[in-house]
Formats: C-alpha cells, structure tokens, sequence
C-alpha cells in the first residue's frame, strides 16, 4: 500500500475550504459578541464557560482570557458565565446586525482557585491544554510536538473502566496486556508502558494500573527522551497519566459498576478544604474491583486507595503531595508459541474453545504498587518559577504464575508454568524546574531548564518447569492446577540489582513573532551500572537534542509544524566468543516529522495531520558466529490523522487514523530484511460520537463507536499473524446533577478477535453504572 498522501492534501485543502467558506458566511446577517473575562486578581480566565442563557450556544474562554460567540442572530441576550462551584455570573447584551458586542466580566476568583476548578470541573474534550507535554506551559498550536488527549469526561461518557478501553480513544494505540503482568500501549510502530505520571517517571511493568484518580491520559508521540529520559519514553512516545488535584469546594462521587463476567466496581471521590481560609486542601479516591474472566478459568481483584493533599503556605509556595497503594490479585494471559512445523499461521487455526483455559485459576499472581510523590512549587516572580519534585515508586511481586502453550499442531499443545517472584523494583527521583519568561529586544522566551537524579533498586526470584504435559485439546483434558506445578518447579534467587542516572536538560520556545516560534532543547543522561557479584557494570553517557518550528498560518486556528526528535535506549556492554568486549553505544531513534495543527470554528473542532519517519540504524544484531554488530536499521514511517469535534452543544466526536509502515532495513538474518516488525499493524482506526438531549430531557445521551485494528505479525518471519478486527461498542446515559446512570455494551457483533501475544479477547459484554454526586 502506497502512503495516502494525496487523500490526506485532499483532507487538509478540504479543511481549509470549510474553514473560508464558515468564516465568509459567518459575518452575513448575524453578530458577533466578544470579550474578556479575569480573575479577581487581574490574571486571564483561561477554560471557562460562556453561554447564552437558554441557548445550545457557547464557548471556553482561550488562554488569555478572550472568547466569541459568531453568528448570533440579532436580539437582547443573557450571557453566563459558568464555574463549577461558584455562583454562576451572567450579564445582558444587545446584539445587532453586522455588528461586534463587546463585554468584559472579573470573575470573584483567583487565578490559583480558577486553575483549580477548570481542572477538576467538566471540561470540553477538545482541551489539549497542559503543562507536562512540554514541561512549560505551552499551547497545543505552538508545540510541534503531536499528542493527544483523553479526558476522564470521555471516559465516563464511555464508561470505560480500564486503561486499555481508554488508550484506544488515542490515533494508533492498541492496547495489549503482558502476560507478566502490566499493560503495554502500541503506536507508531513501538511498544511503551504506562511509564509517566504527571510527567514523572512511574512504574506498571508487573503491577496493575486504575483509572479511579485519572483526570486525563496524555499520549506524546515519537521518541520523547529528551524532556522525558530513556526510562519513560519509547521510541513511539510517552504516555502519561495526570491525577486528579484537589480543590477549594467540598464535594463528592460514588459509583458503582457492575457487568458481565461478573464484574462489580466501587470507586469513591471525597474532596474536602480543611481549614476555612482553604490554604489546605485534601482529595481521596478509593476503588475496589472483582471480575471473573470470560475465559472458563480466571479472575481479578483490584484494590486502589490514592490520597492527596495540597498546602498554600503562601502566595508564592504551594506544596503538593499524594499517593497511590493499589493491590490486585489476578491471573495472567499465556505466552503462546507455535512449533515451525505445525502449519499453524494464525490463532483462528487452533481446535480449542474460544473462551476454554488449559490452566486453572489457582495459577495466579499478586501484586502490589506503592508510590508516593511531592512537588513544591515557588513562584520566584512574575516571570520565574521553580518547581521541586521527589517520587518513590516501588512494585512488588509476591508471586505471579505464568503460563506457557507450545503448539505442534492446531490440536496439540504442550504445558509448562513459570513463577516469578518474589520480585521487587523500587524507583527513586529527584527532579528540579526552573521555568521562565524573557525577552531579548522583540524576540520572547519561555525557558525550560531541569536535572533529574533517579536510581533504582530490584530484586529477583523466578523459576519455570519443564513441559509438564502434552494435551488434545479436541479431547478430554484437565486444566493444569498449582499444586502440580509447585511440585516441579525450582526457584533461582538472582543477586540485587541497580542503576542511577543523572540528567541534565534546558528547553528554549523562542517566539520570533507572535505567529512563528522555534524549539530548541537538548538533554544529557549520564548512566551507571554498578558491578554485580561477578557481572561487570558499565557507564554510558547518551546525547538527546529537539528542535522543532511552527508558524501559525490563522493566528490562534491553524498552524503548521515540523519537528526532530530523539529518544535513546542504554545498552550493556557485550563479552564476544573470542572473549573480546563490545562496548555498545546507546541506541538511538530519530524521527522527522511535519503536519498541521487545527483549533478552529470557535474551538469546535481540534485537528490535527503529520507525517513521520522513525529510523533505528545502530540497533543490535547477531552475525551467524555468534558476534553482536551494532548496525541494524528499522525504519518506521506513517500517518496520524485526528479530529476532535463539537460542532454544536450536545454533540461530541472524536476520530482518529493511523498508517503505519515499520519495516526491519538490516538484521544478521537476511531472510527477514525488508520484512515488517512485530505488533505493528499497517492500518489502525478510531471513532466515538455521543450526542446528549439539551431541552426536554436534558442530560439523555446516546454514544456509539467502532475500533479497526489491521493484520500484524507476532514473528519477524511474517509467518505468523493475528487477524484484523473490528469491535462495535454503544452506550445509552441520563446525566443529571446529582446522578448518573449508564449502560454500555461492548463488542456488540461479538467479533473474534485477539491480542499481539495469540490471546482470545471478550465476546460480547455490557456494564451498568450508577453515580452519585453530592
């Protein structure tokens, strides 16, 4: 398949034509009102509210305040101002024909408590406003950097309770669970886990993650270690995951969740001030979780309890602090295999039952996450900001029984279990900020400059049995149980292991004029490994730069991008045959990218196209004596197409479509040369739509929406693949404000389908949610 290219010019020109023939019809026969709206302390109003009373018309204030309502028919109006917990403002206004109206309100709000509310109210999901994809603030417009952004009112709209049903809202991403626990999020061609929260680095790898104190998912695409570090990013990019804050109102939530495969979730959201000048706030969120898989065998339980808490010592010193216990007892997914001669080609080829297990339930996993986080931020001036932040994170694994499948044929398959653990990873950081302002005669600054210390510190356990057995899986079998497992199975104890890295970093967005910018930004890892009883440690220091351009082609609507990006992987020192030493470089990814960027038709519509060219040319590889050479290439290259849109009050639409090609240039086995890479479908798409009543019945909303994921190959032999699929999803919600009640069902054609790792995925199921809200 050639690249779309021409249908993605025809895309834009067609955008651009909309976008002419709207802003020509806009200034006939109607007016315009506009305006500014502040906070008490004089500072802009960014993200607020602005309706016409009894009308489906409005908006959100921009970041510096400023906001319109075009084509409004002439006639008086109300004009509210709405702010989730505080007195609603509202003030009279004449428009005429042809004519702007003009009104500037000062919200009984300051700038902190507003911040606060925008982020923890109900929010346009068009919003790509944040401060961590570029650690400034930085608009989506002037950031040539692409990335999505999924907010918790989506989700709830979707009533998706997982991380996995949540990423796919994102251009690209498919989701997949690890069948040592953990999920992983595929795009671009690459593999990252859920490595980032609230931009600092965090741990999923073997313990569960949930969506019970997410405000929102940031999802950064293409190597991203510069701002973020080897640890955090892949070569796809970075996803982050931004926490529910505390805020200045007392308020709470309860919901319940129940479903097929006997799902029952409980979550609890309590926000409180706890003194009366509102200088201390705390929020908790708790959520507890038991399913049954679909499967014959197995079963999840999830605990979760994420207490925060934030202190304004003063007008200049706000400290943050929060945590995250999560314990969860689960069973794993298999790790398949297929024996080169069975003639298997893809899962659809095995005899066994869909929903059937060859292992019962008691091979089961338990784990444990604890993390701790705190952040000190020091307004140092009006243009200066520095910003401290510590994390532990520790993932701890009492055990985790994983199960293995070699099929010889479409029939028959042989057993074998692993237990790893007890396991534990501990992850320190330090990081420190320092943002700013300046300008240099007509040319102005927003200025990054950080270091991040980090080590970590790992034990473990692990021990796997022979094939136990071999089964019919046409016939009679029994599912293989623990205790036959424990009987056989050896643990090996490894020695502790550790690392540390030490960082340094500055970012530099310098506005040539108020419509063309630059990024430069540049990052230095130096990384240690220490020596481990007999095992020779080894040093590496990685360089990592970033530049990106963007010029605003519509001041504030639609710009265009271009971007390079680094990202890096370290890589332990090799012994050879001949007993010579490689020291290895790092391995490096570089991307290419260019697009444009869209927030147009008074914020309804957020678009966004790039095209991108990843290259890996010093990766590893094998020659056929057994010598590492360090001169492989991949090259992944593709398409990200989204549009996120709200074309009039009560409709929302969020679609996305990716093309990818990812293709292994040079490897030690010529065979596969020119072939695809693994877990990198070529076509992959997205699409949700929700509609919600505003008149009579007002909070009554229906949602609908399909997922394509294209063929992809488990092997690098591109023998083996998982078939495309497409799963159909809907919902039905009343949405009232003191309760909701939903219900979604969930691959509603009961489509087969499975995973990157050969793993059936659920057929047909529904959930029924109920929440309060007081």
């Amino acid at each position: 398949m050639k690249y779309p290219i021409v249908k993605t010019y025809r895309f834009l020109f067609t955008i651009s034509l909309l976008f002419s023939v709207f802003c020509s019809f806009a200034q006939q026969n109607f007016g315009k009102i506009k305006g500014t709206i502040t906070t008490s302390d004089g500072d802009a109003a960014a993200g607020v509210n602005v309706i016409l009373k009894n009308s489906k018309y409005g908006t959100t204030t921009n970041d510096d305040g400023s906001f319109e309502l075009n084509r409004v028919r002439p006639n008086t109006y109300t004009v509210q101002i709405s702010l989730t917990g505080y007195e609603t403002t509202e003030q009279d206004v004449l428009v005429t024909e042809s004519e702007t109206a003009t009104i500037n309100l000062q919200l009984k709000v300051s700038n902190k408590e507003l911040h606060e509310v925008v982020v923890n109210g109900k929010k346009s999901i068009l919003s790509k406003k944040t401060d961590y994809v570029a650690r400034m603030p930085l608009k989506n417009l002037e950031n040539p950097q692409v990335y999505s952004v999924i907010h918790k009112e989506l989700l709830q709209e979707q009533i998706a309770i997982d991380i996995k049903s949540a990423t796919q809202n994102s251009p690209g991403a498919v989701p997949v669970s690890y069948p040592s626990g953990g999920v992983g999020i595929t795009f671009r061609g690459f593999t990252t886990g859920i490595n980032a929260r609230n931009g600092m680095e965090t741990a999923t790898n073997r313990s569960s993650v949930d969506l019970a104190n997410v405000e929102r998912i940031e999802v950064l695409k293409g190597p991203s270690g510069t701002l973020f570090g080897s640890t955090v990013s892949s070569f796809g990019g970075v996803v982050n995951l931004v926490t529910k804050k505390p805020f200045a109102t007392t308020a709470a939530e309860v919901s319940y969740t129940m479903g097929s495969f006997g799902q029952n979730r409980l979550t609890a959201d309590v926000n409180t001030p706890l003194n009366e000048d509102k200088t201390v706030l705390f929020r908790v969120n708790m959520a507890a979780s038991t399913e049954k898989s679909f499967l014959d065998y197995g079963f999840s339980k999830t605990f979760a309890i994420t207490p925060s808490l934030t202190f304004k010592a003063s007008d200049k010193l706000t400290f943050n602090i929060d945590a995250e216990l999560i314990n969860s007892n689960n069973t794993r997914r298999t790790y398949n295999r297929y024996d080169a001669a069975s003639g298997i080609t893809n899962p659809g080829d095995l005899k066994i039952g869909y929903r059937k297990s060859l292992f019962y339930d008691d091979n089961d996993a338990k784990t444990s996450a604890n993390k701790i986080f705190a952040q000190g931020e020091y307004q140092i001036s009006e243009n200066w900001r520095s910003t401290t932040l510590f994390s532990f994170v520790g993932e701890n694994v009492d055990r985790s029984y994983q199960t293995y499948l070699l099929w010889t044929s479409p029939t028959m398959a042989s057993r074998r279990v692993g237990n790893w653990g007890p396991i534990y990873d501990n992850y320190t950081n330090i990081q420190e900020n320092i943002n700013g302002q300046f300008s240099t005669g007509s040319i102005k600054h927003k200025l990054l400059i950080g270091a991040n210390y980090s080590f970590n510190k790992s034990g473990f356990s692990s021990g796997v049995t022979p094939y136990l057995d071999t089964v019919d899986v046409t016939g009679t079998y029994t599912p293989l149980r623990r205790k036959a497992v424990d009987a056989v199975l050896t643990q090996t104890t490894y020695p502790t292991d550790g690392t540390d890295t030490f960082s340094v970093y500055a970012s530099d967005v310098i506005n040539f004029t108020d419509r063309l910018s630059t990024m430069l930004s540049l990052r230095i890892d130096s990384f240690n490994r220490p020596e481990v009883e007999g095992t020779e440690g080894y040093h590496q220091t990685a360089l990592s730069p970033k530049l990106g351009l963007v010029y605003e082609l519509v001041k504030d609507q639609v710009s265009v991008f271009g971007n390079y990006m680094n990202g890096f992987q370290n890589s332990a020192p090799v012994t050879q045959p001949d007993a010579t030493r490689l020291v290895l470089d790092p391995i490096y990814a570089v991307q290419f990218e260019g697009g444009i960027k869209a927030e147009a038709f008074n914020k309804k519509l957020s678009a966004t196209a790039s095209y991108y060219n990843i290259r890996i040319d010093n990766a590893t590889r094998a020659t056929a004596d057994s010598f590492t050479v360090q001169d492989g290439i991949q090259v992944s290259k593709g398409l990200d197409l989204e549009v996120v849109a709200n074309p009039f009050s009560g409709l929302s639409v969020v679609a996305g479509y990716a093309y990818n090609d990812n293709r292994i240039v040079k490897a030690s086995d010529e065979s596969i040369q020119g072939n695809r890479a693994t877990s990198s479908p070529e076509n992959v798409a997205n699409f949700w739509a929700t509609y919600t009543l505003q008149n009579q019945l007002k909070g009554l909303g229906f949602g609908a929406g399909a997922n394509y994921v294209d063929k992809n190959y488990m092997f690098e032999d591109n023998v083996f693949y998982i078939p495309s699929y497409t799963t159909y999803n809907a919902t039905v919600f009343y949405d009232q404000p003191t309760w909701r009640v939903g219900v979604k069902f969930n691959n509603i054609s009961n489509e087969k389908y499975w995973d990157f790792y050969g793993n059936s995925q659920a057929p047909t199921n529904f959930l029924v949610n109920l929440t309060l809200k007081f």
